[in-house]
Parts: C-alpha cells; sequence; structure tokens
C-alpha cells in the first residue's frame, strides 16, 4: 500500500498540488505563519476553546447539567489520545511515505517528517478534540470543529500531507470520540460527580444558581424566636 496515492493523475495528488501551490504564491512571512499555525498553533487554540468552553459550563445550568458537560470536556482529550493511539498500527500497515517523498515541485515549510503519512496525527487529534467537545457543548463543539477542519488544510498547505491523509484523520478522529463517548460518559460522569461534592470540585464543577435561600446563621444573622422575647432583651428589663 506504499505506493497509494503515488499516480499524479490520482485526484488526490492534484489536489495536494493545487493546495500546496497556494505557498509558491503566499509571501514568505505568510507561509513563517502557517507553519506555525499548522504545526502548533490550531492545536493552542483548540485547548483554550476547551479551557472557554468547561469556564462555561460549570458554571450555568443545574449542578448536573454542569457535571455532564464537564465530563464531555474530560471525555475530549481521552479520546484524542485513544485516537492516536489507534493511528499507530494504522500507520504502520498502510506505510504511505509523506507526499514529499514521492512527488517533485512541492513546497515543503516543515522539514524532517520521516514517519509515514497515512493518517494525519494532527487531523485526528483536532478532530477528535473538535468532535468531542461538541458532545459536551454544541456552540464550542462547532467552534472547535471548523478549527479541526483548518489543521487539516493546513498540513495539505505545509505539503507534508496527501488530502487523503486528513480525511482519514478527521474520520478516525470522529469514531473515536463518537462510537467510545457512551461508554466513557457513563464511567467520567459519575467520577467528575465524586470529585464535584468534594471541596476542590466544588470550586472545578459547580452550577452558576443560586442553591436556594441561606439560613439566617450561616450568615451571621441569630434566627428569631417565635413567641419569645427578642434576641438581646434583657430578663430584668422583662421583669420591670
Amino acid at each position: 500500500m506504499a505506493g497509494l496515492a503515488s499516480d499524479g493523475s490520482n485526484p488526490d495528488v492534484s489536489l495536494l498540488y493545487d493546495i500546496n501551490g497556494l505557498a509558491k504564491a503566499a509571501p514568505p512571512w505568510f507561509d513563517r505563519v502557517m507553519e506555525f499555525v499548522g504545526e502548533y498553533g490550531i492545536m493552542l487554540a483548540m485547548a483554550l476553546v476547551c479551557l472557554w468552553c468547561w469556564w462555561s459550563v460549570r458554571r450555568r445550568g443545574t449542578l448536573a447539567d454542569s457535571v455532564s458537560a464537564v465530563a464531555g470536556l474530560v471525555w475530549a482529550p481521552l479520546a484524542a489520545g485513544i485516537a492516536l493511539l489507534v493511528n499507530i498500527p494504522i500507520r504502520g500497515f498502510v506505510e504511505r511515505p509523506r507526499p514529499f517523498k514521492e512527488h517533485q515541485g512541492l513546497d515543503v515549510l516543515i522539514e524532517g517528517k520521516t514517519d509515514f503519512s497515512f493518517v494525519s496525527d494532527h487531523a485526528t487529534l483536532a478532530m477528535a478534540l473538535g468532535v468531542a467537545v461538541f458532545v459536551a457543548h454544541r456552540r464550542f463543539g462547532l467552534a472547535a470543529i471548523g478549527l479541526a477542519l483548518a489543521e487539516g488544510f493546513a498540513r495539505v498547505y505545509m505539503g507534508v500531507h496527501y488530502p487523503t491523509d486528513v480525511i482519514g484523520g478527521f474520520a478516525l478522529g470522529t469514531a473515536v470520540a463518537l462510537l467510545l463517548a457512551p461508554l466513557a460518559l457513563a464511567l467520567l460522569t459519575p467520577v467528575v460527580s465524586a470529585v464535584a461534592r468534594s471541596g476542590l470540585g466544588a470550586r472545578l464543577v459547580r452550577s452558576g444558581r443560586a442553591e436556594g435561600p441561606r439560613r439566617p446563621e450561616a450568615v451571621g444573622i441569630p434566627e428569631p424566636r417565635i413567641g419569645g422575647p427578642a434576641p438581646g432583651t434583657d430578663r430584668n428589663d422583662l421583669a420591670a
């Protein structure tokens, strides 16, 4: 399978040249930006989206809603890690060389890539995170999936992956995040709920709604006694 997509007439290769050709036409500074964005920047943005989502879901809805959402966010990095592990035997089985080793004239922005190309680790990681965040919160999930799509485009733009490498990564990340989500959430939700009831967990996972009026003594105000003297009244005053 090492010769997969090696034919220049293959649409996969044609699309590779079309997208990577944008790098040749772009100014050098833009290529340097894309190099950072495609290798590190989008992953950092994805982490910020996850943190922002956590900050949002922990402060809205009931405590049960917050626990469920936080459990979904805990699943996101776990899903990404599992997807990367699944990709190890896939890469070894397919053994597709990097496109710049098979095709001439590509503008390669990242040097030193010696491992196999199918499927893309970056695309797999990004889409697994994006889909798992979508399970926890739709709006933040759409933003994360958008970042994952941008990551896939950047990998082809940089000349280090075929388009089908990226598509395969998207499929793998989505499959792991969705198919294992019911089992993962069934296991993680009780754990997150237990942590939420602890002292530290009360700060990490809590509802943004008030939990009801506080008792007067909880804020240092003595509770009045029905049918008796008001607090602070001297008994001698009553006798007089």
